[in-house]
C-alpha cells in the first residue's frame, strides 16, 4: 500500500500558543493525536467573504505547534464527495498535501479506496505515510507504533471497521497480550453512527468497545463542526472531526493514575468538542481547532493549491460542464441589452460588484474554475449560458439575468412580455458556507442593490 508522491514542504510556520515566545520550543509532557477527515473535496475555503474557516496549507501551523516526535497526524477518510473529474485532480492533491504535511496514516473509506486504486496511488513502494482501510471479509488493517509518554513506551493502535458486524469481532492486536500499555483507536467506515444501525443496539457496541480497550472511536460527520457523540460515564470517547477542513481535531494523552479508577470522568458533554476524560491508563482531552484565516500559510502547500488550479484550468472543466436546454427558446442576452429601457438601473448595477464578479476570481486565480464561476456569472447551468470570458464575454459578472430570468423575449417584445424563470435566488451562491454574513442580513443586503425606481424587498427583486 502506498500514498501519492512527496516532496520537501520548505520552511513551515507554527503556531505559537498563547504565554509563549516566537520561535521557543512547545513544552509537551504527552502525545498529541491530530485527527482531520470528511475533507469532501474542501482544499480551500471559497474565499467570497471573510471569517470563513479550512485550507490544506494552514495546517501546518496547527500541526508544527507540537514537535514532531510527540505527535501523530491521523486523515479518517472522505477525500472527495464523487469519482467526477474534479474530484480526482481533488483526490491527487489531498495525497500529495498529506505527504507533505507529514501525515503518519490515511483511512481510505470505501469510496476512498476506489479512487486511489483508480488513480495509482496505491502502488508506490515508499509511501510517505501508512494507508490503512477496511478490506474485504470484515478484516481490516491496522496501524500500530511505539511512541514515548512520560517516559514510557505506548504502543499506539488505530483500525477501521466497514460494519457493525465487522465492530463486534475483535482486531488483530487484540487477540496478543500487550508488551506496553496501548491506545486502541477504532474508525467506523459506515454511515449513520447516531444511532449506529438497527439491529445493533447502542449497549452491544459500546461493550464491544471496551473489551478492546478502546479510548476513541471516530465516527463519520454529519455536521462541519467536530462532536463528540458519548454519553457520559459510558465507555470510550466517541466522536466525529467535522467536514470541509474547517476544525483540526487534538487528542492529547498522558498517563493518568490508577488509584482514580476507570471511566471516570474530569468533563464530558455531548455535543461538545472540549472532553476531558480519565481511564485506566491514561488522561485525555479532546478539543478542536478552528483552521481561521488568521493561521500562517505554508508557502509549498499554496504552490500545491496553484498547481491545482493549473490542473482544473487545463481539464477544460469549464467549457465541458454539464448544461441544460432553456425553456421555451428563451437566451441570454447579457446585462447591456438590457441599458436602453432601464438605463438607471443599469448604471446602478455596473457600479457595483456583482458586475465585477468575475474578476474577483481572476484576482484569486479561480476563474476557470467551475465550481466557482458559476455563481460569479450568467446562466453557467444553461445552454446558452456563460462559458468563458472569452466565448461569452457579455455574461461575465453577475447580471441582471441572475435575477430577472433570460432577456431574450422581453425585448424582442419591447417590454411587453415579462421575464419567467430560470431566476437565481440569492440564496443559492450566498450560503453560509460562501458568504458567512448574509444571513440575516438580507434586508439589508438588497438595499445595496436596489436600483431605477424599483424598490428592494427581502429575498426579492421587482420586475
Amino acid at each position: 500500500m502506498a500514498g501519492g508522491l512527496s516532496c520537501p514542504s520548505g520552511r513551515v510556520q507554527r503556531v505559537t500558543p498563547p504565554g509563549q515566545k516566537q520561535d521557543e520550543p512547545v513544552k509537551q509532557d504527552g502525545l498529541v493525536i491530530f485527527l482531520t477527515g470528511s475533507e469532501l473535496g474542501a482544499l480551500r475555503p471559497c474565499g467570497c467573504s471573510g471569517g470563513q474557516l479550512g485550507g490544506i496549507e494552514k495546517r501546518s501551523a496547527v500541526f508544527n505547534s507540537v514537535p514532531a516526535s510527540q505527535r501523530l497526524v491521523v486523515e479518517t477518510g472522505s477525500l472527495v464527495p464523487s469519482d467526477r473529474e474534479q474530484d480526482l485532480i481533488k483526490f491527487r492533491i489531498l495525497f500529495e498535501a498529506f505527504g507533505r504535511l507529514n501525515y503518519d496514516v490515511v483511512h481510505l473509506t470505501g469510496r476512498d479506496v476506489e479512487i486511489a486504486r483508480r488513480l495509482g496511488l496505491l502502488a508506490d513502494p515508499k509511501p510517505p505515510f501508512r494507508v490503512l482501510h477496511a478490506v474485504e471479509k470484515g478484516q481490516s488493517t491496522v496501524f500500530t507504533k511505539r511512541v514515548t509518554i512520560g517516559g514510557r513506551d505506548v504502543t499506539v493502535n488505530i483500525v477501521s471497521f466497514d460494519s457493525p458486524a465487522a465492530v463486534l469481532q475483535p482486531p488483530s492486536f487484540i487477540l496478543q497480550p500487550p508488551e506496553t500499555p496501548s491506545i486502541n483507536i477504532l474508525i467506523l467506515d459506515y454511515a449513520d453512527p447516531k444511532p449506529l444501525l438497527e439491529g445493533y443496539p447502542e449497549e452491544l457496541l459500546i461493550r464491544s468497545w471496551v473489551s478492546y480497550g478502546a479510548e476513541c472511536v471516530i465516527c463519520p460527520s454529519s455536521s462541519d463542526e467536530p462532536q463528540v457523540l458519548s454519553t457520559p460515564r459510558r465507555g470510550p470517547l466517541v466522536c466525529t472531526v467535522g467536514r470541509f477542513g474547517r476544525h483540526i481535531c487534538r487528542l492529547g494523552v498522558t498517563f493518568g493514575s490508577r488509584e482514580e479508577g476507570p471511566q471516570t470522568e474530569d468533563r464530558q458533554k455531548a455535543g461538545s468538542s472540549d472532553f476531558k476524560l480519565q481511564t485506566s491508563n491514561f488522561k485525555l482531552h479532546f478539543e478542536s481547532i478552528p483552521v481561521g484565516a488568521k493561521l500562517p500559510d505554508d508557502p509549498a502547500l499554496g504552490q500545491l493549491y496553484r498547481q491545482y488550479q493549473q490542473l482544473v484550468s487545463q481539464s477544460g472543466l469549464l467549457e465541458s460542464y454539464p448544461r441544460v436546454p432553456l425553456p421555451a427558446g428563451l437566451a441570454f442576452t447579457g446585462s447591456l441589452s438590457c441599458k436602453p429601457c432601464h438605463e438607471p438601473a443599469y448604471e446602478k448595477w455596473n457600479a457595483s460588484g456583482h458586475a465585477r464578479a468575475l474578476d474577483a476570481l481572476k484576482k484569486a486565480g479561480s476563474d476557470r474554475d467551475p465550481e466557482c464561476v458559476i455563481c460569479h456569472v450568467i446562466g453557467m447551468e444553461y445552454e446558452g449560458g456563460f462559458v468563458t470570458e472569452a466565448k461569452t464575454p457579455q455574461l461575465a459578472g453577475v447580471g441582471c439575468e441572475n435575477c430577472h430570468g433570460p432577456g431574450s423575449a422581453h425585448i424582442l417584445s419591447a417590454g411587453q412580455t415579462a421575464t419567467t424563470p430560470p431566476k437565481t435566488a440569492c440564496v443559492k451562491c450566498h450560503t453560509p458556507e460562501q458568504s458567512s454574513g448574509f444571513a440575516g442580513h438580507q434586508e439589508e443586503y438588497m438595499k445595496k442593490i436596489a436600483h431605477g425606481k424599483e424598490r428592494a424587498a427581502t429575498g426579492k427583486v421587482k420586475e
